[in-house]
């Protein structure tokens, strides 16, 4: 079964930006957002009554990319990844009003029983950086966005909550705020940390 490395933040952070950056420095296999392809996503954005069908839908497709990555002999790279998209995303919207409590529990169920079918990450890097640096890269941004820069505050206290659940040593955390375009600062201890996993991984 190959690693997997799991890149979450908040949006505009810098995650499809890192993977990429770090796909460019290796041989990774790719799990990306994929925002064009989601058909509720469009439709969410000018209807919040999309926001089930479109949390199910992307909690579905990291799942299923998940299952699809774990069969490649190389270690991959997802930007955001199925526990982001539920503990980040789906309860932030839960929080806006956007999700009812049925459907939000779920969501909870769906995601719980996936999970426990699935293994976790291998490797979680965390991306924070500051409020202003969150929305100038949301600004310059040409895709579909559900969350704002005025979400990023409640959405970070969201990850934590579920990052402490995870064992200190399967997180990477990094403050990318002054980090350039190429990542340049931060890529080698990034690849320090993934060096152990590009070994194959035992069957």
């Amino acid at each position: 079964m190959a690693h997997l490395i799991s890149i979450v933040g908040a949006s505009g952070v810098g995650k499809t930006s890192l993977v990429r950056t770090l796909a460019a420095r290796g041989d990774f296999a790719l799990g990306l957002e994929s925002h064009a392809e989601r058909p509720f996503q469009a439709l969410f954005k000018q209807d919040p009554r999309y926001a089930f069908a479109n949390q199910l839908d992307f909690l579905l497709f990291r799942a299923e990319q998940e299952r699809t990555l774990r069969l490649d002999p190389r270690p991959a790279l997802t930007d955001g990844g199925l526990d982001l998209d539920f503990h980040g995303f789906t309860r932030l919207f839960h929080a806006r009003g956007w999700l009812s409590n049925p459907e939000f529990d779920l969501l909870r169920r769906f995601y719980t029983l996936t999970r426990e079918l699935l293994p976790p990450p291998d490797l979680i890097v965390h991306l924070t950086a500051s409020d202003e640096a969150i929305r100038t890269r949301l600004a310059t941004r040409d895709r579909i966005n559900i969350a704002s820069a005025a979400d990023a505050s409640l959405l970070a206290s969201f990850l934590d909550e579920w990052l402490a659940t995870v064992p200190r040593e399967r997180i990477l955390r990094l403050d990318v705020t002054n980090e350039p375009e190429n990542f340049s600062q931060c890529i080698p201890s990034v690849l320090a940390r993934l060096t152990p996993l590009s070994a194959p991984a035992d069957k």
